[in-house]
């Protein structure tokens, strides 16, 4: 069989687990973890003898006034039978086989102490807990006992609310019931209540999707005691048992151990992102080696590659990709030059009225800087390097007739994903709408930043064939750079891990996060050369690629784990030809 072949490759992947059990709870009351067994133990009492047995059970224990006599029901159809059954099984209802009861669904009078009263929340976790139950009193529990006395060894099963939940009762109980079914099996020292276990726990699955209720979903004793099951030889109902229980041990053990290793390749990768992050740049080099050593070893998971790319990042602000580049590149002009240019270039739009003269902005205190950076780099403030321009402010977003199917594009915080502006499911509005408006109107290149809700995300504007222009509302800021070539590297310390803790620092709000355009003027920016720049964003890019490969591969390996479960589940639901066996 395909699951018991791939097995181990199928708990690799935690999500697997659960179906995997499932699948096993599923084959076992369909008889096909046990063909082997059946090949093995051909001269055994089928299942309609069994069936007798429990029937002449019944009649004397109706006999006995020690139960009610059913009422009959009908047998099973074969319309009524989802799948065929091994030869020596038979279909029956649960009725048939079992004595099945309720408890009460009154509410007696209750009590500071006295007898318990179990409910569907007692049996919610696996395992029959008598804490936090309330007490009813000794006359209360005997009337309801003569309707569903408890005793150890039968099964309890929700029936109203979260239906379900099978448990076996494995004390010597002194308690009654409420809204909860009572299974009991008629043949005495078998292995049957465990086999009729595993089956309740695969079949609540379909009862919960088909209980009925408005308010709060139940299954009728009627609907339980009509219930298809599907019985085996008593001898088999042990191997069947048997059976589930190693497999699903197996299950366990592996997800434990898939679990472990997980977890100690997101420590590794962890600790390895760390202590580049904090290396010195005579270390960096070989902790850097290490890395793409061990780079499909440690990221191979989604949660692993996010945090490697927000180290690129990280050590990208820092100027630690760079390293051998200036190295190489000794008598590059300093930052502090560039930053004279940005300076003049800001006086000149200043004279020539496109912005207005703005007060200084506060100098750099040196327990304001975060970390230490290269030679030749220099801290600003990002008032210094950019202008901002607040979305217009005349109307929160365009709604109502505004709102067309073409024209100049409206773009808003749901446009902006991974650092770049998604054009689907864009508003519009007329050219005449956009012309008068007083802000918020975008030129290339210019990036978008979020200042309420998810403050921080970025993204960025170019004008292409369909849309030169646009336009934001308030809840956006524009950033336009005062130099367009230092667009690229803006964006790359935008979207770093520095800059957020600066946003987190600088904004404000409870029930919702915000920052405004004075505070992010004052966040520190880390400025190097433009020609570093350019080193800088061709090393990013180069990395990100990297991270884009080993998203692809993760994402190929979960398809290849779903066509093998998608194979492993068709193989075992099909219909097969069973092997008659004589009895």
């Amino acid at each position: 069989m395909l699951l018991l072949e791939q097995f181990k490759n199928l708990t690799l992947h935690p999500k697997n687990a659960a179906r995997l059990k499932e699948l096993v709870l599923q084959l076992a009351v369909q008889g096909k973890l046990t063909e082997n067994w059946r090949r093995q133990n051909t001269d055994i009492e089928p299942a309609s003898e069994l069936l007798k047995r429990i029937e002449a059970k019944k009649a004397q224990l109706v006999k006995e006034n020690k139960i009610k006599k059913d009422k009959s029901l009908e047998p099973i159809t074969e319309d009524e039978a989802p799948y065929t059954l091994p030869e020596g099984w038979m279909w029956c209802r649960l009725q048939d086989c079992l004595d099945v009861r309720d408890g009460t669904h009154d509410t007696p009078k209750y009590h500071p102490e006295g007898i318990p009263l179990v409910t569907s929340k007692n049996i919610s976790s696996g395992k029959l807990s008598l804490q936090n139950v309330k007490y009813i009193s000794q006359e209360d529990h005997t009337e309801i006992s003569k309707r569903s006395k408890v005793d150890k060894g039968d099964i309890l099963f929700a029936m109203i609310g979260s239906i379900g939940n099978p448990v076996i009762v494995d004390v010597e109980p002194n308690f009654s019931i409420k809204n909860v079914a009572l299974f009991k099996y008629l043949i005495e020292n078998s292995p049957a209540p465990y086999y009729l276990l595993l089956y309740l726990n695969h079949a609540q699955v379909e009862m919960k999707s088909s209980a009925t209720g408005a308010v709060q979903s139940f299954v009728s004793l009627s609907g339980l005691r009509q219930y298809p099951f599907p019985l085996p030889p008593l001898a088999e109902q042990e191997a069947v048992v048997a059976r589930v229980e190693e497999l699903m041990q197996k299950i366990e053990e592996l997800e434990r151990q898939t679990a472990a290793r997980l977890q100690l390749k997101q420590h590794l990768g962890a600790a390895a992102l760390q202590q580049l992050t904090v290396a010195e740049d005579e270390e960096l080099e070989q902790n850097w080696l290490f890395l793409k050593q061990h780079f499909q070893t440690m990221f191979d998971e989604a949660a692993n590659v996010k945090k490697l790319r927000e180290t690129i990042l990280q050590l990208a602000v820092q100027g630690k990709l760079t390293t051998n580049w200036r190295k190489q590149n000794s008598t590059t002009e300093p930052a502090s030059e560039l930053l004279k240019r940005i300076q003049a270039e800001k006086a000149q739009l200043v004279k020539e009225k496109k912005i207005k003269k703005e007060k200084p902005l506060e100098p750099i205190l040196e327990d304001e800087v975060p970390y230490t950076l290269p030679e030749g780099w220099i801290w600003c403030r990002l008032g210094e390097i950019c202008q901002f321009e607040n979305g217009d402010r005349s109307s929160n977003y365009p709604s109502g007739t505004d709102i067309k199917e073409e024209g100049i594009p409206f773009i808003s915080t749901k446009n902006i994903k991974a650092s770049e502006i998604s054009l689907s499911s864009l508003d519009f509005i007329t050219r005449e709408k956009f012309d008068s408006l007083r802000s918020g109107k975008l030129q290339d290149r210019d990036i978008l930043f979020v200042l309420r809700g998810s403050v921080g995300k970025v993204g960025l504007f170019k004008k292409n064939a369909l849309h030169e222009t646009g336009f934001i509302n308030a809840q956006l800021l524009i950033i336009r750079n005062y130099l367009t070539e230092l667009v690229e590297y803006g964006i790359i310390y935008l979207t770093s891990s520095a800059f957020q803790a600066f946003t987190l620092n600088k904004s404000s709000g409870s029930a919702q996060q915000q920052l405004s355009a004075t505070n992010l003027k004052e966040i520190l920016y880390p400025l190097p050369s433009l020609t570093e720049q350019e080193a800088i964003v061709a090393k990013v890019n180069q990395l990100m690629q990297l991270c884009d490969e080993l998203e692809q591969q993760i994402q190929q390996s979960r398809q290849e784990t779903e066509a093998l479960m998608q194979a492993v589940v068709q193989e075992a639901l099909q219909v097969q030809e069973e092997v008659t066996y004589s009895d």
